[in-house]
Parts: structure tokens; sequence; C-alpha cells
């Protein structure tokens, strides 16, 4: 029978369902990235992104289309990270906006909702790329419209248009060089199909557990009562893995599920060869076992007291709660209003501090190893007592998410500097001038940045190739602005051809920022020999206290 429309509840379902889908698959789309470094990525980002929203919406208690949609578009706008999180946060931005007022949603609802949300997110990036999540985004919508005339069922509708989506994302690496040399498909795009395709297994009715996802701070009780625990319907989440002594048949399976609903529910049963993977809610984990003792030996047991743990949980959330409140309340508005000011997104305490003497308000802590949120900036702007606030992201990958803050700010004037790493940023506010206004302060940035030459010396975290460069786990890469430059199994000796690549006979500073695996007596030695590999130039190094970058160079 065909299923000619999907109401606002269903819609929740799909959606949740799709969050916890890329939330399980994170780590394989953070292995696609191109670049093998040792980075909260691609996958990360967007699981971080959706998630936000996901929590928002298990905090609607009466589930409609409106606050639906309203949850999804702000809570992922809020929670974006990463280049490939703003995006999907506005693919979801653009979706909403055409479902909002909808009742119901048809294949030709669903047909525009694609394409508004695909010429949402193509407006929000600067540069479009293709090869990208854009180009699998691109190809949802045309593929959409394309079987909204063709019919009515959404049960022939959807699964024909993820499959086109499988066929675009498996010809990214034919529109990027970099992709097929890597022998990898674009990682956003995978992130956005594991999207749709989590959300299409909750449309076929199967079973999600969405344990995983917390409502939001806003949704939170506070209060403990006895009526908080008794509305658990069943009292242990217990798991546990069955290591088969005979074949486990369907029939099987289908009498153990029958059996695991008699006693509890949030079942999973699922079998693989000779091990099953056992996952129930149930008042008595002792049924559960006794009866799965029956198949062959068990291995991995849990058994979690989820009434114990929604008490202590609400207690946390409650003292988390009047921490934040509390720290929010102190840090808000310090001192005097004043005409301009910085926020630097920062990580290693020799780099904040470093920011904080060179006069930031606020330092961010995040970068490489965790992209900020639009959240994060917004709380930084809000604490950040001036009417021009400058924002250094200080990593490429943070600039869309300080760009949409700025979209949602009203009340200050949120001056994005598009600083691509670390050294840029630290030449940008050495160039502030307090004399100057707003908008010439600015423009000395946007020139000052343009002559600093970025260098990271960091590990590579599995196997690749990229600009025609053999690269294996564990090998040792300098990181240029342009790419990978050097490659090594010494960090002092790919360093030195790392900056063979950045000095020229322009060079007059070389700025070196050790990292928190680097000694203090190591990185003094090394900027010795540095000085002397280059008498033309100054050396200056500095610690940075960075993880993962050994180095962090700067060369003007």
């Amino acid at each position: 029978m065909a299923t000619k429309t999907i109401n606002a509840e269903m819609l929740a379902k799909m959606f949740l369902a799709g969050a916890q889908n890329i939330e399980a698959k994170k780590e394989f789309i953070n292995e696609l990235n191109v670049f093998p470094v040792p980075d909260g990525d691609t996958g990360t980002n967007m699981s971080l992104t959706i998630m936000s929203a996901a929590k928002e919406v298990m905090g609607i208690s009466q589930v409609n289309m409106k606050d639906l949609a309203k949850a999804i578009s702000s809570g992922s706008l809020r929670g974006a990270r990463g280049n490939s999180g703003v995006i999907l946060s506005q693919l979801l931005r653009g979706f909403t906006k055409a479902i909002r007022e909808e009742k119901e949603i048809d294949v030709a609802i669903l047909a525009f909702a694609c394409q508004r949300a695909r010429d949402t997110a193509y407006k929000a990036v600067m540069k479009p790329k293709e090869g990208t999540i854009l180009t699998v985004a691109s190809g949802i919508a045309q593929k959409a419209s394309e079987m909204a005339e063709e019919t009515d069922d959404l049960e022939v509708f959807i699964p024909a248009v993820i499959d086109y989506a499988d066929e675009v994302l498996a010809k990214t690496p034919e529109m990027l060089p970099v992709l097929k040399e890597a022998g990898v498909v674009d990682s956003g795009g995978q992130g956005l199909l594991e999207v749709l395709r989590g959300a299409y297994a909750a449309f076929q009715g199967k079973e999600i557990d969405f344990s995983a996802i917390e409502p939001s701070a806003g949704a939170a009780v506070t209060k403990i009562s006895a009526q908080d625990t008794a509305d658990i319907k069943f009292g242990y989440c217990t798991e546990f893995i069955i290591l088969t002594e005979k074949e486990f048949t369907d029939e099987d399976e289908h009498d153990f599920k029958a059996y695991l609903s008699s006693i509890g529910d949030s079942i999973v049963c699922v079998a693989d060869d000779d091990v099953v993977k056992i996952h129930v809610h149930t008042n008595d984990p002792g049924l559960a076992i006794q009866r799965a003792l029956t198949y062959g030996q068990l291995s991995r047991m849990k058994i979690d007291n989820m009434r114990e743990e929604h008490q202590e949980k609400l207690i946390r959330d409650a003292e988390k709660m009047a921490a934040q409140q509390a720290e929010e309340e102190a840090v808000k508005d310090e001192g005097p209003r004043k005409e301009m000011g910085f926020i630097a997104v920062s990580i290693g305490e020799g780099m904040n501090e470093i920011f904080r003497e060179l006069g930031a308000d606020y330092i961010i802590e995040g970068g490489q190893t965790m992209n900020p949120s639009t959240e994060d900036m917004l709380k930084a702007i809000d604490h950040v007592n001036a009417d021009h606030i400058f924002i250094l992201p200080n990593n490429k990958n943070i600039v869309l998410a300080a760009n949409q803050a700025k979209a949602l700010v009203e009340d200050k004037d949120i001056i994005v500097i598009p600083t691509k790493t670390v050294p840029q940023g630290i030449t940008a506010i050495i160039s502030f001038a307090p004399d100057a206004d707003a908008k010439a302060n600015e423009e000395t940035m946007l020139e000052e940045i343009k002559r600093v030459k970025s260098g990271q010396v960091t590990y590579a975290v599995r196997d690749t190739r990229i600009d025609d460069k053999e690269i294996h786990e564990g090998d040792i890469m300098g990181i240029g602005d342009s790419g990978i430059l050097a490659v090594g199994k010494e960090v002092e000796e790919t360093t030195k051809e790392l900056l063979n690549c950045l000095v020229d006979e322009d060079s007059e500073l070389i700025s070196l920022y050790y990292g928190e695996e680097v000694s203090p007596e190591d990185a003094e030695k090394f900027a010795a020999e540095v000085a002397e590999r280059y008498p033309d130039a100054d050396v200056d190094i500095q610690f940075g206290g960075q993880p993962i970058y050994y180095y962090v160079l700067a060369v003007e």
C-alpha cells in the first residue's frame, strides 16, 4: 500500500534517526578526510551539528510541524561546527523553511524542500566547490524534482532519491582530483547520505535506539521526584553478546525477539555469523540472560540501572545549569562598554596567553582538534562588552561558523577577520591600532595577514597519497597554507624541510611556537639551528603548548 504523506511525528522520528546514524558512522566519515591529520573532522563536526538540533527536537513536548522546523533549524544553526557542519545546518535551514507551515508533507512539498535546502546552502558558501557535500545536495534536489513528476508514493520516491545521491557521491572523485588521488569520496557528501539513510530506516518502521540523544538543557527537568523515575517502565538497560554454539536461524531470531518483547522494550537483536548482539530494557535482566544461555556462551555483559542513572543525571543537570548561570552572570558585561573588542579561537596554554597579552577579550578554546560551534561564538560575543567585535577564527574550518554567528547578532557590529591559522591571527591582532576606527582596522588586518606564511608540523594517522606524496601512518608532515609540503620520519628534519619551502630572500622574521610534546630545551636548541640556517632573518621561539602539532610556524 502506498504511503503518500509524512506527518510531523514521523518526520521527527526520521530526523532523529538520521542524526543517530551519522553519530554511529562519524569515525567512518572521518576516515574519508583527505588530510590524514589527527583532528576531530568532518564526521565529528557533522555529528555534533545535527545532534545539537536532535536535542532540541527531543525537548518538544507536543510535536507539530512549526515547532519541529524551528527546533531543527535553530538547533543546527547554533550547534554548527566546521565547514561541513555549517553547510549541513544551512541545508536543514532551507529544508525547514519549506515545510514549517505544512500539516503533512507529500512528494511535491518534499521535492520543493530539497530544492530550498540546496539553494540556501549554496548561498551560504562564498565560493561553492563541486565534488563536495553541495554537489550531493544538488543531486538530491534534482532527483527529488524528477521523481515528484513520476510518483506520489513516498515508498518509491525516497529510495530513488537516496540511490541517486549515492551515485552522485561516487562521482565526486572525478570532480575533485585531490579525492581521486587519495582514493576516497567526499566526506561531507557521505555524511549527508548517512543522514538520509538513517531517516529512511525510520520511515520504514525499523526500530531506532534514541537513548544517545539527550533533550536540550532548556528542556531538562531539574526537580527530582518519585514521578521522575516512575516514568521509566523498564529499569535495567541490558546488553550482551551471544557466542552461538550452533546456527542462529531466522526462526531463532524471531523467537528470541518475541521473548524479549514479552519482558521489555528497546530491543536490538542483530546476528552476524556466530555472534549475536543483544540490547533490551527490562525489569528482570536475569530472564533475558537465562534464555540467551540456551543459544551459547555470553560475552561483554553490561547492566545499567536506568532509574538510578536518571536521578544522577537530573542532579548533574541541575548543578551544571546553576554553575553555567552563575558563570555567565559573573562574566557577562564586565566593565564599561568600549568601542572595539577581540575574540580569538586558540588552543594551548602558551597560545592562549599570547592572545591575552595582545589584547584579546575572550578566548574560545578550540581550533584544529575541536572546531567551536556557532553557539560558542554567540556566547563569546555576548560576553564582550564592545560596539565592534573582531573575531579571529584562526582556522579555515571555523570561518563559516564565525560568519554564521555574525548573521545572528543584531546589537553589536561583528567583524570576522578570516584568519586561517594562528600565526595569521597573531599578526592581525598585533596590527590593531586603538586610535583608528573599526573599518580602518579591518582593512589593515586583512592586508597584514596576506604577508604571513604559515606552517604546522604533525603526524599522519593513516596511509594515503596526496599532493604526489606517499604518506604512511606515523610519518611526520609539514603542512603549509597550500597543502602538505614536507613528509619525513623526524620532527626537526621535517620542520626544516617545511621552512625551506616557506622562507625566501624577502623573509625577515621566523616565529616558532612549540607544542606540548616538545621540551623547552629541544625547542631552544632547534631555534638556534634555524637562526644559523637563516642568518638574514630574526628567529623568535615561544611556547605555544598546542596539542598534536609539534611546531606552528610563521614566516613574514
